[in-house]
């Protein structure tokens, strides 16, 4: 090989790292972190005046799916309600009823220019009336997409797990997972809609399915849509995306559930460890780092907050009251997030509830460091999990306003900004941008532009 080829060579391999750190392929991000600390991010922004923001585009339909980045393109999934615009009601509520929208819909993708924000492709991945109802908070689109960089998965709720070219929106393949019923356990009729994501790693496809009738974990080759293995599970209806966790020797994948949080061997499918109990409504998605897996769950008479050992092999539920395991390094019962997934920056844990209460843990031992509402409002609530430049944090309630927290051991409130609509749905971050997909637009917020 010449000098001049070894050069190009060269530059193609850093060019190419630089696009993958600059990245965000799944919901949260790498490996589920929900950071991105290679660039500071605006702390300040006025969607009216355009102040920090660089562009924002219109997306049609209804959904909570987050926005994904690959290379110079942001991906968004969508559900365009054939009858027009889809109801949403947010909220701190407790109705379990389900939306009432049954005319036929268009699940789309869409492809936009990541600089500009201009629609490079909208494509109809499936079109058909709901087979499973949703919820009036929820949509028909609540799974995030996740990419390699050359094809996108996603899940359409019970309409299947659909495969995308990403270069133009082409159906490569497409698999029937059955009906996704993950409605109430006590109450199966009051169907809620699916909202599990999808997540890549080694060229697999991997899928957490926890319905009604017929759960399972699966592993599918992300080339061609086969099946690589399948494993029963045996829990309530859960809506948490699972994680992959490569620690102690092994690669596993983490799952949140109620009777069944677990791990199992990536390869084989394999059961390595199990825990009963906590939250019976499990939303949030496992976070790893240090040897240790984070979980909480919240509903019901547990909400807890812990920490578990990556190593963990068996059954590790405890036969005490106090939670006290070998395999668990810390637990608290009462300070779990129902909806947020956690996010863990430096040696701090972050959890947020629904009704904002912030809660920041130390991620080694679990001891709270303090636990303060970002809202002055009562009846603001927070879906939306927060993200991270490593320097603040970011949390989004379902009303559209930003808390902008600093990193650190004391709590404060830096900034407060309004998206101008609701948001369920949680952000990307990339490149010093982060990508709020709001009830109709996808807005891109960054200094510099």
């Amino acid at each position: 090989m010449n000098p001049l080829t070894t050069i190009r060579l060269i530059f193609a391999v850093a060019v190419a790292s630089l696009a993958s750190a600059n990245d965000w392929p799944q919901y949260r991000g790498p490996r589920a972190s929900g950071l991105d600390d290679s660039v500071a991010l605006a702390t300040t922004w006025n969607v009216d005046t355009g102040e920090n923001v660089r562009w924002q585009t219109a997306i049609p339909g209804l959904s909570h799916a987050s926005p994904i980045v690959s290379g110079d393109r942001v991906y968004v999934a969508t559900a365009v309600n054939s009858a027009g615009r889809s109801d949403l009601k947010v909220g701190l509520y407790g109705n379990i009823e389900a939306a009432k929208d049954d005319a036929s819909h268009q699940w789309r993708l869409l492809a936009l220019d990541r600089s500009t924000g201009k629609i490079l492709w909208n494509v109809v991945g499936h079109e058909r009336v709901p087979k499973v109802a949703r919820h009036t908070k929820a949509t028909h689109c609540n799974s995030t997409p996740a990419t390699d960089g050359k094809r996108i998965v996603a899940i359409f709720g019970s309409e299947g797990l659909f495969c995308f070219d990403a270069k133009d929106g082409r159906l490569v393949w497409k698999k029937d997972l059955g009906p996704m019923d993950a409605g109430y356990f006590q109450m199966p009729s009051a169907q809620w809609g699916f909202a599990s994501s999808p997540i890549i790693h080694d060229g697999k496809v991997i899928v957490l399915c926890d319905v009604q009738k017929g759960s399972f974990l699966a592993v599918f080759e992300l080339a061609d849509g086969r099946e690589v293995w399948r494993t029963e599970r045996k829990d309530v209806p859960t809506w948490s995306t699972p994680a992959i966790v490569e620690a102690a020797g092994r690669v596993q994948i983490a799952v949140n559930g109620w009777h069944h949080t677990g791990g199992y061997d990536f390869a084989t499918g394999r059961e390595l460890w199990k825990l009963d109990g906590g939250g019976d409504i499990p939303v949030p998605t496992p976070l790893s780092r240090d040897g240790l897996i984070y979980f909480t769950s919240a509903h019901g008479r547990s909400a807890p907050m812990r920490a578990i050992r990556a190593e963990a092999t068996g059954d590790i539920t405890p036969d005490n009251v106090d939670w006290k395991h070998r395999s668990i390094a810390w637990n608290h019962d009462r300070r779990g997030n129902y909806m947020q997934t956690p996010i863990l920056v430096g040696a701090s844990l972050y959890g947020c509830k629904d009704n904002s209460l912030l809660t920041c843990f130390d991620a080694a031992t679990g001891d709270v460091r303090y636990s303060e509402r970002l809202a002055t409002s009562a009846t603001e609530g927070f879906t939306s999990s927060p993200v991270s430049d490593g320097r603040h944090l970011y949390f989004t309630s379902e009303i559209g306003n930003v808390y902008v927290v600093p990193v650190g051991g004391k709590f404060s409130v830096a900034a407060k900004n309004s998206l101008g609509e609701t948001c369920l749905s949680t952000p990307a971050i990339a490149g010093g941008a982060l990508f709020f997909r709001t009830r109709d637009k996808l807005i891109a917020v960054g200094a510099g532009r």
